[in-house]
């Protein structure tokens, strides 16, 4: 993997990521979550008509559906769900945490029960490497603990601690196992600036080739994220990518940006769209409202996607309340464009050297300065 920072304003870059396999992203990315190798309601062919670089895959979904002999046999998740772009899996580890009544967390790794059977499952570092190179993604990462929000200092120490020791495991097992894949490394610690400090300092000596940012946007609040992304930004290498996991709302992608990441990640655009919710230029649109009803206009005049270049606010609403799928796919068609869009957007504003007036005007435009409005 190859990793080049072009141009920078303040503390956000822009630049290329280079995969194994001969994909070049340009930074910073967006990237759609696939969790079961497909970004809802829409398919392959529709992420490469919107020029979607890279997708993240949920190595802990697919463990239990269809399970990794499946996709291995299948000579990998490109070709199970062929797809030719960048294929990003986590580990599971969030999915884990979220079990809560479901799992335990030992020093060994973390035994769990499926929701969907009752079936035990166990997932070692070791195991874990092994589940990630079967999937075949470009980019895998390292088994870690996250913890919630709010948690006890211990339990935030123990996280870290556990995280560290895994990392080091995992990192031992994919060197085993060869191939070409990059394992990234993750850094936890909550919103304790010690821990936090102290886990980016024992993951970045491990000498991942680049850093996941992990257990943030978990119940915190905004100004303890970035109080987090503040910590961590001198001690990360500057010169290899960081990926903040699970970050996505458009007015969260100028901040972290505006911090230094260069890769993010989240279901939440893909989500709301689902629900009638749709991202525009000057707010969120919520086009099940009854004010939408007899609107001609296109959900966003300025945008130039499936959905705007061809259809109206009414009959956008008309699919849902109708209970047609098709409101799924172009809802999620327009909130995906959106997103790549808006990130070409940032890297512009990088490379011209304005990213903090970009940022403003583009606030002032999308928010009347209390969060997010509809329009």
């Amino acid at each position: 993997m190859r990793f080049a920072i072009s141009h920078s304003s303040g503390r956000a870059r822009a630049g290329t990521l280079e995969l194994p396999r001969g994909t070049i992203l340009a930074t910073p990315v967006f990237m759609p979550v696939a969790t079961q190798a497909t970004v809802k309601a829409l398919s392959s062919e529709d992420l490469e008509t919107l020029d979607v670089g890279m997708i993240l895959c949920n190595a802990y979904h697919l463990h239990l559906r269809p399970g990794e002999n499946v996709i291995a046999g299948a000579q990998g998740l490109h070709r199970f769900m062929s797809w030719p772009g960048g294929i990003i899996t986590d580990s599971g580890g969030f999915q884990v945490f979220s079990l809560a009544d479901l799992r335990k967390i030992t020093s060994a790794g973390v035994e769990f029960s499926s929701p969907w059977d009752g079936s035990r499952h166990y997932f070692t570092p070791e195991s874990n490497m092994q589940l990630q190179h079967a999937l075949g993604a470009d980019i895998i990462m390292a088994l870690d603990e996250c913890v919630g929000y709010p948690a006890q200092p211990r339990e935030i120490r123990a996280a870290v601690e556990r995280t560290t020791a895994w990392a080091r495991r995992c990192l031992a097992a994919h060197a085993s196992l060869g191939g070409d894949q990059v394992l990234f490394g993750i850094v936890q610690g909550g919103v304790d600036r010690s821990a936090r400090a102290t886990s980016a300092r024992q993951i970045a000596e491990l000498d991942f080739p680049g850093f996941g940012i992990g257990g943030l946007s978990v119940g915190e609040g905004s100004d303890k994220l970035w109080e987090m992304l503040e910590v961590l930004d001198p001690i990360l290498p500057e010169e290899k990518p960081r990926y903040l996991m699970g970050v996505g709302t458009p007015l969260d992608v100028w901040e972290a940006v505006g911090w230094g990441v260069d890769m993010l990640d989240c279901a939440m655009p893909t989500r709301i769209a689902r629900n009638g919710t749709l991202f525009t230029s000057r707010g969120r649109l919520v086009v099940k409202n009854a004010a939408c009803a007899k609107d001609p206009r296109p959900p966003d005049p300025e945008c130039r996607c499936p959905l705007c270049s061809r259809y109206s606010r009414a009959y956008l609403r008309h699919l849902f309340h109708a209970q047609e799928l098709t409101a799924f796919r172009l809802s999620t068609l327009h909130n995906v464009w959106f997103m790549l869009h808006l990130m070409n957007f940032i890297r512009e504003s990088i490379v011209a050297g304005n990213f903090q007036a970009a940022k403003l005007e583009f606030t002032r435009k999308y928010s009347n300065g209390e969060g997010e409005i509809s329009v």
